[in-house]
């Protein structure tokens, strides 16, 4: 239990969080994985290298620490945090490796006169609160998981009954149980955790489902990223038949029952979590404006199903722009996606739900866009493929 003088403490350390907190995880990640091989697979590499992963920690810390007191205050991070550690299979015998990293990296970038024993101690309390609150919440969820209809805990073997090709650039891989057991019905928005071995090495990836769950297999959709060890891996080696361990969805980023229009708006691969969004709310005869970006028309992937289902469906209406004209004349408009375009393509009566997922550069001007067009925010819902960031 935190005292009144640690939490104090705490909260004296976020304008030194503020301005070193990245150089601080920065060096908190390296040494935890190169001291403790065990955890790498739980890190996506790429991350670490673009920065993104060193950067979403130390925004997670700074948010901590400035809330210590109020923890409500962290809204929704705390439920994005625990349906991520759950898709990846964070295990309780992990936080002591990250606590003992954390605790030595404040110590050695700020400095021994700084992180003083009594600062150490302080941080030491606060990391052992938050860790108690996930790892009771994980528990929570992983139990949840495995008693309901279809469900399991830890990994269990899928095989690849089919793959296709949808854009240039994606292909769609469908898993079935080997065991022929139901599966557990996703909510249209999560995602699910593929545990791979490349080359010696183990890999755990998260993958949005882009088909609603039939009870009987799972869809991912994969864009081809250039270096991607994972996302290469899949689109070249992984052959129907083949077997992976996969862990149960999960994720909060999930669509919300209303009697509201709804809006999908996706960027590239950014498509994947909205199409089972799409199924779901035309089955419901939920009014739809699905918006989709796109280089050009030959990385635009399911653009033929959502043309099929604008057909059985008038509520539902589609729109389509292209940075490049390809010639094609699928787009409905070409060039960057501009606030005055979108407020064309969004209802006239602006509360609705919106759901939006791309590129980040993407999702901040969206984001913008949408409260100048007078969407409520509150009403606009967002998440990250990879480490959250602020949208700005």
């Amino acid at each position: 239990m935190l005292t009144a003088d640690q939490r104090a403490i705490i909260k004296a350390t976020v304008p030194l969080l503020k301005s070193g907190g990245e150089a601080l995880t920065t060096h908190f990640y390296k040494m935890m994985l190169d001291e403790h091989p065990e955890v790498r697979p739980l890190f996506n590499q790429a991350h670490q290298a673009s920065g993104d992963q060193p950067r979403a920690l130390a925004n997670g810390v700074l948010m901590y620490a400035r809330h210590i007191d109020q923890l409500e205050q962290l809204g929704g991070l705390v439920g994005q945090i625990i349906n991520k550690h759950v898709a990846l299979q964070i295990l309780p015998e992990h936080y002591p490796i990250v606590g003992a990293c954390l605790l030595r990296a404040i110590k050695e970038v700020l400095g021994e006169d700084i992180a003083t024993p009594t600062v150490i101690d302080a941080w030491a309390a606060a990391y052992g609160q938050l860790a108690d609150i996930l790892i009771g919440a994980e528990e929570s969820l992983y139990q949840a998981k495995e008693h309901a209809e279809g469900g399991w805990r830890g990994a269990r073997a899928f095989t690849l009954v089919r793959r296709e090709q949808e854009s240039e650039e994606i292909v769609s891989f469908y898993f079935a149980p080997v065991d022929g057991k139901p599966v557990l019905k996703a909510e249209p928005g999560q995602y699910i955790g593929l545990q791979l071995f490349i080359d010696g090495s183990e890999q755990r990836r998260n993958y949005s489902l882009s088909a609603r769950c039939d009870g009987r297999e799972y869809r991912i959709s994969v864009k081809r990223e250039a270096g991607g060890k994972v996302s290469n891996y899949l689109h070249d080696q992984l052959k129907v038949g083949d077997t992976l361990p996969l862990f149960p969805p999960a994720g909060d980023f999930t669509l919300v029952a209303s009697d509201k229009p709804l809006v999908l708006i996706s960027g590239g691969v950014g498509i994947t979590p909205t199409l089972a969004m799409l199924q779901a709310a035309v089955e419901n005869g939920r009014p739809v404006h699905f918006i989709h970006c796109a280089r050009n028309g030959a990385v635009h992937a399911f653009r033929d199903a959502v043309d099929t289902l604008a057909a059985q469906h008038p509520q539902l209406k589609r729109f389509y722009c292209y940075d490049e004209d390809d010639g094609s004349g699928h787009a409905h408009a070409l060039g960057r996606m501009s606030q005055d375009l979108l407020g064309e393509w969004l209802p006239s009566e602006r509360d609705v739900d919106v759901y939006f997922l791309g590129p980040k550069p993407f999702m901040a001007a969206i984001k913008r866009q949408l409260k100048a067009l007078g969407v409520p925010e509150a009403q606009s819902r967002f998440e990250f493929f990879g480490p959250a960031a602020a949208l700005v």
